[in-house]
């Protein structure tokens, strides 16, 4: 399993449900990786999404909400339920996609973590782990991003955890 997220330079990643950073390229990136796979995220970041479900991909979505429906995608009430549900699928094919909660839930059972880092500090109320800070965690590899529409320079970092 894997993390795919996009954070600024303070490791924030929204701001009442938004993302920070508007960045098509990115959504490219993300498009790339998770197309085929499975994407797992929290009821709040499906919610979200302006289609629903994301197309091309298995959509889980853990809900404390009981009898919540997800059209498209598949619900499960805990952990352990969606844990159990994608056991069987390539581990580069999973992957974890938010909120807050659902990343610090799932991040000690990701292998990696690809990370969109934007170079700018914005207000922010929801956070992703500071994978630098992190001795469970390594960079693995870096990329050149670009610069974004606002004149954000960015770029990807994948981080791989330490056997």
């Amino acid at each position: 399993m894997n993390a795919i997220v996009s954070v600024t330079k303070d490791w924030g990643i929204g701001l009442k449900g938004k993302l920070l950073v508007r960045n098509p390229d990115d959504m490219r990136f993300f498009k790339e990786h998770t197309m085929g796979g499975t994407v797992i995220c929290g009821q709040t970041t499906f919610e979200s999404f302006p289609g629903g479900a994301l197309a091309g991909r298995r959509n889980v979505v853990l809900s404390l909400e009981p009898g919540y429906e997800a059209p498209g995608a598949e619900v499960y009430a805990s952990l352990e339920e969606a844990l159990a549900a994608v056991h069987d699928n390539k581990t580069d094919d999973v992957w974890v996609i938010g909120g807050a909660s659902i990343y610090r839930q799932l991040l000690p059972h990701c292998e990696k973590a690809i990370v969109t880092k934007n170079d700018v500090v914005l207000p922010a109320d929801t956070y992703f782990p500071n994978l630098d800070e992190d001795p469970v965690w390594r960079v693995e590899s870096r990329a050149d991003g670009g610069v974004t529409g606002s004149g954000i320079p960015y770029e990807f970092v994948t981080y791989a955890r330490n056997l």
